[in-house]
């Protein structure tokens, strides 16, 4: 226990993990504060941005490169972390206790605060080294990633700062795997916030009504389900898919109704839907709407968000950061699965901007934790994943 106490990174780490930028309504300052300290011990200069709102910094530390105008490489994570359930955490969740097995408890140790560390601590190791990089390196913190970054990364692509770093390649975060391989992120699903708005026949409770909105809403949900479970033996029946190859659909939110014996006029239904790369946008939409006439007419769809069809980033020779970041893994012997994200990151805004993206974080062995009670990091895997980044953030900054 000591050794991984009296390890610099990791105190490094925990004393990150102990800023309480929890959503929502994050009080970003400290973080800021942080990570100028950071800035100033690794002699690097430190940008802060405001590109969607004044409270939703930016932070963007630069490792100038030896050929500063090749396209550089971004390294970004998220300074924010969801709520949490103190009463559900064994260790108080932003205290980040270590336990006699080096288990580093806290809101964020998988989910990102790690990632941003490490990069940090790879770069110190580089710049002790005295290695040179031919491309100039953006660390970039971003603002309100678990709320989709309207005021982050959505705006910050958008911005003439962002177009300034002349961003080539982008590493961002991934998920945690509980077996010996890691896991790459080449792709996301795109994400469908849709609202049925369904209105009928109203009247007393005690009636037989023609047309009412719970008929509708019984066979919308049967067709959603339908195509869920449509999905679901997709998802059991071929052995190489996981959850990013299939397209998921639930039901999140109902509203409507003003009390037990009145049928109401209008009803609204809320689905999550996260499409698929091989699904056909327009089909897709037109499927809905058919549905809708089915089940009577008189729905009407709202989308609170509806995500474009995006190409994923080439995982083939043809793109020289993704052969270098391969080589490195196959050099150091370490197995590696490309992946589509089964949720969300920044890395679909970064996409969306054309350019290249891969989502990984350095964990295996390692229970999936993010959003969960008593998250963890081992300590001895952060430190390893350290000295992954090492070598990943060398090769492709030397591509």
């Amino acid at each position: 226990m000591s050794s991984w106490k009296d390890n610099q990174e990791i105190e490094i780490f925990r004393e990150y993990l102990r800023i309480p930028s929890v959503q929502p309504d994050v009080d970003y300052a400290p973080t800021v504060e942080f990570l100028k300290k950071q800035a100033v011990n690794l002699g690097l200069p430190i940008d802060v941005y405001h590109p969607g709102s004044v409270d939703k910094p930016v932070v963007v530390i630069t490792w100038l490169g030896e050929q500063p105008e090749l396209p550089s490489i971004m390294l970004n994570s998220h300074m924010d972390v969801v709520p949490v359930y103190a009463d559900k955490w064994t260790h108080p969740p932003f205290a980040a206790e270590i336990d006699d097995e080096g288990r580093i408890y806290a809101r964020g140790a998988q989910d990102m605060k790690c990632v941003g560390m490490q990069y940090l601590a790879a770069i110190r190791t580089l710049r002790k080294n005295g290695a040179t990089l031919k491309r100039t390196l953006h660390v970039t913190f971003m603002p309100d990633e678990e709320i989709s970054s309207p005021m982050g990364m959505q705006a910050f692509v958008k911005s003439e700062e962002f177009k300034k770093l002349n961003i080539g390649f982008c590493f961002d975060e991934g998920i945690a795997t509980e077996e010996e391989t890691f896991s790459a992120f080449y792709a996301e699903r795109s994400l469908w916030h849709v609202h049925f708005i369904i209105t009928g026949t109203a009247g007393h409770g005690s009636l037989l009504h023609q047309n009412t909105v719970g008929e509708k809403l019984n066979l919308m949900l049967n067709k959603l389900m339908e195509f869920r479970q449509s999905e679901i033996v997709r998802l059991k029946t071929n052995p190489f898919f996981k959850l990013g190859d299939v397209t998921t659909i639930n039901l999140t939110v109902i509203k409507g109704g003003v009390q037990s014996n009145v049928v109401p006029p209008v009803i609204e239904a809320v689905f999550d839907m996260r499409l698929a790369l091989d699904v056909d946008h327009d089909a897709f939409d037109r499927q809905l709407k058919s549905w809708c006439n089915e089940a009577g007419g008189g729905i009407e769809i709202v989308y609170e968000t509806k995500e474009p069809k995006l190409e994923g980033t080439k995982i083939d020779a043809s793109n020289p950061y993704w052969t270098a970041f391969e080589g490195v893994l196959k050099e150091l012997s370490l197995k590696i699965q490309p992946l589509v994200f089964p949720a969300g990151t920044d890395c679909c805004y970064v996409r969306a901007a054309g350019i290249s993206a891969i989502g990984f974080s350095p964990m295996n062995n390692t229970p999936v934790l993010l959003h969960d009670h008593d998250e963890f990091l081992q300590a001895d895997v952060y430190l390893k994943g350290i000295e992954i980044y090492t070598k990943i953030i060398k090769a492709v900054a030397n591509v």
